[in-house]
């Protein structure tokens, strides 16, 4: 399977998970299902001994703002708490996923008893705010290189257990996810060289072995490496913390023969200066590694 085939097919423009808008398949609905229970179970264990105190039959209603711009992520995890405390809770949003935000906009407003919205709140803030963080994180560097023809691109360096909703959330800042795991495409790093006898051998295996439409890709440290792998037929190449002028020079060996991945040491003021060397992608591990979540919160209506 190929790793976009996982997901939403998610643009600047928004997607939505949630039940006000169409429903997509191409993420499973009992992937969320399954991470929300253990969230749950996680939080909630024998029982909300706090929540306890509120009278069963209260019945409160909320809005749910938030404190910063950004890009919000992850309405579907947020509505999965609630349905799966009470059904009866109704959460409508006045946002997708996808949406940019600003400061103290309204999201959407919840209602239903308050002890299951009560026993949520936290769990549902937690998966929104973090999947926002990584969809906001993304949108920046997306909008960093507009116009220059390459793309933004995901790693494997996700938060153990979230590696789904984080791969989302890059689709829903548009992003592009690179593989899923190890199953989904060949990514020959420098430890594997070191296993192998060499560039060309290694590629070659790779080609024998893989499964048909799988992404086979090489990592290089240096020009002399590149043109190795372009010598032995490589259609992807990675260029691990390769300076600006050494992407350059890249570019010009590679004269279009494979598509260029940069990586490695590319941030927020630097990702446009890397982008207009002419790479076609760019990988950065921030986007799901350094996670700054959202500041959102959930009010309640005085009664």
């Amino acid at each position: 399977m190929q790793a976009d085939d996982r997901f939403i097919n998610a643009s600047t423009n928004g997607v939505s998970m949630t039940s006000n808008h169409k429903q997509h398949s191409l993420i499973s609905t009992h992937d969320v299902r399954r991470a929300v229970e253990q969230t749950l179970a996680e939080d909630v264990g024998s029982g909300d001994l706090t929540a306890a105190l509120i009278a069963a039959d209260r019945v409160v209603s909320g809005t749910l703002i938030s404190r910063q711009r950004a890009v919000v992520c992850g309405t579907a995890w947020f509505d999965e708490v609630f349905h799966q405390l009470d059904s009866k809770v109704v959460v409508e949003w006045r946002v997708q996923d996808g949406d940019n935000v600003n400061e103290n906009q309204q999201l959407c407003q919840i209602q239903g008893g308050a002890r299951p919205i009560l026993t949520g709140e936290r769990t549902a803030l937690n998966w929104l705010q973090t999947l926002s963080g990584t969809a906001t994180v993304t949108r920046a560097y997306v909008d960093r290189i507009t116009g220059t023809g390459a793309l933004i691109l995901d790693t494997r360096k996700t938060i153990p257990g979230l590696r789904l909703a984080q791969k989302y959330a890059v689709r829903c800042g548009g992003g592009h996810n690179h593989r899923v795991g190890l199953y989904d495409g060949v990514l020959i790093k420098e430890n594997h060289l070191r296993s192998s006898e060499s560039i060309g051998s290694v590629l070659l295996r790779a080609r024998r072995q893989a499964p048909d439409g799988i992404m086979i890709e090489i990592e290089v440290d240096t020009l002399q490496q590149l043109e190795q792998a372009l010598d032995a037929g490589a259609q992807r190449v990675l260029l691990d913390n390769f300076s600006t002028d050494q992407l350059r020079a890249a570019v010009a060996v590679n004269n279009g023969r494979a598509k260029l991945e940069a990586s490695g040491n590319i941030n927020l003021d630097n990702v446009g200066e890397v982008a207009a060397t002419g790479v076609d992608y760019i990988s950065i591990g921030a986007l799901t590694k350094h996670i700054q979540a959202i500041d959102l919160s959930l009010e309640f209506a005085r009664g």
